[in-house]
């Protein structure tokens, strides 16, 4: 028995084997520092602080891309192309569903409580919509305006995750018939590639100067964020960026990284029109190609920056944290708080995280991990019982009455812009 013949690049083949690589499925600590950042960025955005805090989302979505494909691809290698579909709709059931339930259960008694009438009418205009994973394409038909309407609505910040529940449904399915044969990978690849390409060709062809909302939330036309993120799970993009030298991979994760907080420094949403004509698109590639570095290299100084325990636990309770953040912006509204702009913010931070933090303790872990019944015909009869609930409080829940005291918001904005 001759001895193994020994590797003719070792540095590279020590990096590789210990990068995760597209199958991955442990932890990639950095990944948490992004979600953390991307949620701080939104989170900020909301309250006034941060304008180019908008593009959190499309870091989110680029990343869900990445982890689902890699996941399903991984599935896809244990049997013999085959994705078990009623399983993965299982998982990402138990995953978001109980958290957007109680939150959307939760801001509908608080918006009755201590809402505005305007506030209230609107939540139970959205709510039905936002049960369905539709309501972004509801946001988009009413017209109501992402850059000068989306604070009249508490459930409108809930159009990205339409958004990632719609390319749940619709993904895998693609990717269980491309993912069939010999070169599964490659054609997995080709799909995204020509979903992107079709994607950014859609935004930019039906974008509206005057408002960019139909593009900004459409699922065709932000679907390149996920496409992006999922290309780069692919064996393909994972094998062309294993060949780049470790300190070439570095300088390029720093690079890219300033990149994208140097357009996050300078965005400014409606009054940039070059992001709905290539800026967001460049954006996403940027960050599917940061991500894609970190999982290939998760220990280089970027890698380190963003794998800082601070940004990771934000990480770690941003799917909460997104849920709560804005509901609890306009309910604590500056009017209402009469504090300075600084110290409400503070307060907003504080009880999101705090929102978020127990949303993760009492309901997301506890379903997701330990709760047996959540699965199989007791998880599906959980599922309608909560639909159900759903349904009562919001058939239960008073219309806000419409006096001659009483203010349509979002007719006073349209007026006055």
């Amino acid at each position: 028995m001759s001895a193994p013949n020994p590797p003719v690049h070792t540095h590279r083949r020590a990096r590789t084997t210990t990068a995760p690589g597209p199958y991955a499925t442990r932890h990639i600590a950095p990944l948490d520092g992004l979600r953390g950042l991307a949620v701080l960025g939104v989170l900020f955005f909301h309250v006034g602080h941060f304008d180019g805090g908008f593009l959190g989302v499309d870091l989110f979505f680029v990343l869900s891309g990445f982890l689902i494909t890699g996941h399903l691809l991984k599935e896809t290698q244990a049997s013999n192309g085959r994705i078990d579909l009623i399983a993965f709709w299982g998982r990402r059931a138990r995953r978001l569903l109980p958290a957007l339930a109680v939150t959307v259960a939760a801001t509908l008694v608080l918006t009755q409580a201590f809402g505005p009438p305007p506030l209230l009418r609107y939540a139970l205009d959205d709510a039905p919509w936002v049960a369905a994973n539709l309501a972004n394409w509801h946001f988009i038909s009413d017209q109501v305006g992402y850059w000068n309407s989306a604070d009249t609505r508490v459930f409108g910040h809930l159009w990205s995750i339409a958004v990632e529940e719609q390319f749940y449904l619709v993904w895998p399915l693609l990717l269980a018939l491309a993912a069939r044969g010999r070169n599964a990978h490659r054609r997995v690849a080709a799909m995204a590639v020509a979903g992107a390409a079709v994607s950014l060709f859609l935004m930019i062809v039906l974008t509206v100067p005057t408002d960019t909302t139909r593009v900004y939330e459409g699922t065709d036309t932000r679907a390149f964020s996920l496409l992006l993120g999922s290309l780069m799970a692919t064996a393909p993009a994972a094998h062309h960026l294993a060949r780049v030298g470790e300190r070439t991979a570095d300088r390029a994760s720093l690079a890219l990284a300033c990149g994208i907080g140097a357009y996050w420094a300078t965005a400014d949403g409606q009054d940039a029109p070059s992001l709905f004509q290539g800026g967001l698109f460049l954006h996403a590639l940027a960050a599917a190609l940061l991500i894609a570095f970190l999982a290939q290299a998760p220990r280089t100084p970027v890698g380190r920056v963003l794998a800082a325990p601070p940004l990771r636990w934000f990480g770690l309770i941003s799917y909460s944290l997104y849920l709560w953040h804005w509901p609890i912006c306009l309910l604590l509204s500056e009017e209402r708080l009469g504090i300075p702009d600084w110290s409400r913010t503070a307060v907003v931070l504080a009880l999101s995280v705090a929102a978020a933090w127990l949303s993760k303790v009492l309901v997301e872990d506890p379903i997701r991990y330990r709760a047996r019944w959540a699965k199989g015909r007791t998880g599906t009869a959980a599922l309608l019982a909560t639909i159900a609930a759903l349904a009562t409080l919001w058939a239960l829940t008073p219309q806000p009455r419409t006096g001659a005291g009483s203010v349509d918001v979002t007719r006073l904005i349209s007026t006055t812009d």
